[in-house]
This record gives C-alpha cells, structure tokens and sequence, in this order.
C-alpha cells in the first residue's frame, strides 16, 4: 500500500470520527456506506465513533452505528467502553441503547442503572445445538464436511496464531480442516468434542445443505490428543503458530468471539482429562453425546443407573466479591503472593456443597480478611476455564472494618478510597494496579466507581 493510500485512508477515518463526535449522522451514514470498514476504527488514545457519539450524547448516532454491527465491548486505552463513557458523563438515554440486550431485560440494582454485562470467555459465538449430540449420524456427517471446522488442542493448551515478539498482540486460534486432522480422529486417545455451530442471520454460500435443501452453518469441534507437539504444529500453514506456555495469561490475548468458544472446548476437555476412569468402580469410561458425557465400561456399575454428576462435564462455581465499606466510598482488595507487584484484586473463594451464594461470599469475606458482611448483590458471572470455574461477581456491604487476613490465603488486604480506585485506572501515581481488564475482578471494581458517579 502506497503512502497516498495510507493517507486518504487516515483521512477517511478522522472525517467518520469527526462526525461522530459531532453528530452529523448524515455524514457517518455516508461515510459508512462508501467505507464499511470505518465501522471499528479508532483514533487517537483508542476512542472509536461509538465511544465518541456516547461521550457527547448522540443518541441518533449511536442507534445507526449499533445497527450497521459495530463492536460495542470494545475498550479505548483506559479500558473504557461506549456504555462506560456514557455513563460517566451521565448521558442515561445513550446508556440505556448500549446496555440494552436482546430480549430487552435490564437488571436494576437499588440506586443505579445495570446493563447485562459481558464478561470476557462468555460471548457465545456458537449455537451449541445440545439436542443433536446424541445423533450419531449428524455428527459423523459434520465431522467430514469440508467447511468444519477444528480447534487442535495439546495438554489443553489450543494451537494459536500472532506475533511472538509482541507481548501485548492478540493471538488468533488456528482453525483446522478434516483433511488436516482425519488421522488424529482414528487414534484411540484422541478426545473430540462437538461444540456447535456458527450463528447465522442469513445463509452462507459456504454453508453446508441438508436433503431438503436447507444450508446449514458450518460445524466446529475441539480435539485434544496426546501427540507430539512441535509435530502438531506441522500441521499448521501458517509459520507464527504455536501453543501458549502460560495459558491463564495468553488465553486473555484472544478476541472476545474466540476467547468465548475457548471457554467452552477448554472445560470440557479438561473434564475429559480427569475423568478417564469411573469414580464410582475404576472402570474405564468412553465418551458419548458428542463428548458431553462419559459413561462406565462396567455393565454393573450403579453409575449407569440415575443422573450422577461424575458422568457429565463439571463445573465448579466460584464466588468473588468487591466488598464496599459502611460509608460508601472505600472498598476492600487484597493480594496474594502469586500477583504481580502491587496489584489487588477482589477477594473469591469456592462456593461449599449446601451453601448459598450470599452465604459463601460472607463466609469467605470473613475466614480471608476478618471482615464481616451483611446485603450481598448478584452483579455479573464470567466462565473461567482454567480449568473450569463459573465465577460469580457480587458487591457486598461490610458491617466491620476491622481486617485481619488470613496468611493462608492472601498477604495482605486494604480499603481503598474511591479516589484511590479511580487513580489506579488512569492516573500519574496509582495506589495500586488492577487485574487485567478481562477479568471479573475488573468489571466489579469498575462498576462500583460508576455506580455513584456524577462527573
């Protein structure tokens, strides 16, 4: 691309940026149909048109950009979305078009307006098609299809794409066709779970068609094999691939489309990985339902009798809990010796059997910070596959203050002043880091300081 080109280009994205910001939806319309491409493009510190239409209250604008499919969960450099700038300067109309969801229910906390929040790993961009699982003949046509699609997985670990020198680049995974797989499917420890299908609004000349003539999206699966590695990787066309050395870090690379379906194929297969045997007799155990359940070898065994929860994908959920202090406006975070330096998170802990989930955040509030609280609030959850947590986000009220942490489980707990929270998310002279924008931890503390704001 010439120099020129890359010039005209600049230039078409400050005139979309431009109207955005300024309201002149004839303009962005204009722009868009001569340039769809505009449609995500950011400028200066990573603002897009969304984020600027919402910083100044274009609510028209911001209608015609939602329609014509922009991302709204995209971040600018402050990790801000549009629904973040728009609530902060207090433009409530716009808001209320950026967290509207699909079904049009909105979540209403006591004192503020809640959109039902995506977290990162919980996009679906699969239709799972649970009921075709057990239909042997479907699943073994789509296995073939030349349109489906693999995920090539090694110690759980998926093959992926992108720059190695860049640290901070967003890794693609590497999508595998039946020819490049056909061998891996014939050998015994070969585990393959069928994941979905790809949504669709409308019908894709690349799609696959029934007797009847309907086209039907194209499947994807997730293999995991016990094969060499760096021979694996052969399979690849392109020559940045590789498996991540430190998945709970690099799988936060991933686009939020990519970053859901691998929440998804990465549980479920570590669930394969613990549960070859039957924990009921010790007997070998075979996959079935398009890798969603396991069943005993043992014709005997009482496992094969009644639902038992060792015979089907496991989950385990985790409460986490931005605690606030009696007067509003500080909030309890702690850290454990495995962070970063100077990074505090929210505090989590396992939900007990027989324990409700109010009761397990107060619980574990109390046995890692001494700290005891009252009015716990549901807020958002988030799948964590690492390996296979759904955690559950809640704000609680303290009714102590007093902390003495539990040395066991974190090194040190703090209250933190609002002001302190906002510094840490911008400012010259933080008190602290938080955890990456992608995670849970995240979104609850950025919650609770737009929740009051009135800037």
């Amino acid at each position: 691309m010439t120099s020129l080109q890359l010039s005209a280009q600049e230039e078409a994205v400050e005139r979309f940026l431009d109207a955005a910001a300024r309201g002149d939806l004839v303009q962005v319309s204009t722009l868009l149909s001569h340039v769809p491409s505009l449609i995500n493009r950011s400028g200066h510190s990573g603002w897009t048109a969304l984020m600027l239409a919402a910083r100044n209250g274009h609510c028209d604008v911001v209608e015609a950009l939602l329609s014509h499919g922009c991302d709204k969960f995209s971040v600018n450099s402050s990790s801000q979305s549009a629904y973040d700038i728009a609530t902060f300067w207090g433009h409530r109309h716009v808001s209320n078009l950026l967290g509207r969801t699909d079904d049009g229910c909105q979540r209403v906390l006591p004192g503020s307006d809640l959109r039902q929040q995506e977290n990162y790993f919980s996009r679906e961009t699969l239709d799972r098609l649970s009921a075709k699982r057990t239909d042997k003949v479907w699943l073994e046509d789509r296995r073939s299809d030349p349109d489906t699609v693999y995920l090539l997985f090694s110690n759980l670990s998926p093959v992926v794409s992108g720059p190695r020198e860049d640290a901070g680049a967003e890794l693609k995974l590497c999508r595998f066709r039946y020819e490049a797989v056909e061998d891996l499917l014939q050998k015994p420890a070969t585990v393959l779970i069928f994941l979905g299908v790809e949504k669709r609004k409308k019908p894709s000349s690349s799609s696959s068609q029934t007797a009847d003539g309907v086209q039907e999206p194209p499947a994807w699966f997730a293999i995991n094999t016990d094969e060499d590695a760096a021979e694996l990787l052969q399979r690849c066309r392109e020559k940045s691939c590789c498996f991540p050395k430190t998945p709970d870090r690099d799988l936060l690379k991933l686009s939020e489309e990519e970053a859901g379906v691998v929440a998804q194929a990465r549980s479920v297969l570590a669930w394969h990985s613990r549960y070859s045997f039957c924990p009921t007799c010790g007997s070998s155990t075979g996959l079935e339902d398009g890798g969603y359940k396991r069943s005993c070898r043992n014709s005997g065994c009482r496992s094969l009798k009644g639902v038992h929860n060792t015979c089907y994908p496991r989950v385990d959920p985790v409460v986490i809990m931005l605690v606030i202090h009696p007067d509003g406006n500080q909030c309890l975070l702690g850290r454990k010796k495995i962070f970063p330096v100077a990074m505090f998170s929210c505090l989590a802990g396992f939900i007990e059997p027989g324990e409700t989930m109010e009761e397990a955040v107060r619980r574990e509030v109390e046995e890692e910070s001494g700290v005891k609280v009252g009015p716990v609030q549901y807020v958002s959850c988030q799948p964590w596959p690492m390996p296979s947590n759904l955690m559950i986000g809640c704000l609680a009220v303290a009714v102590s203050t007093a902390i003495k942490v539990d040395e066991d489980e974190i090194e040190e707990a703090r209250w933190f002043s609002r002001q302190q929270v906002i510094d840490s998310f911008g400012g010259t002279r933080p008190a602290f880091t938080v955890p990456p924008r992608q995670t849970i931890a995240h979104q609850l503390i950025r919650h609770w300081i737009g929740m009051n704001s009135n800037l």
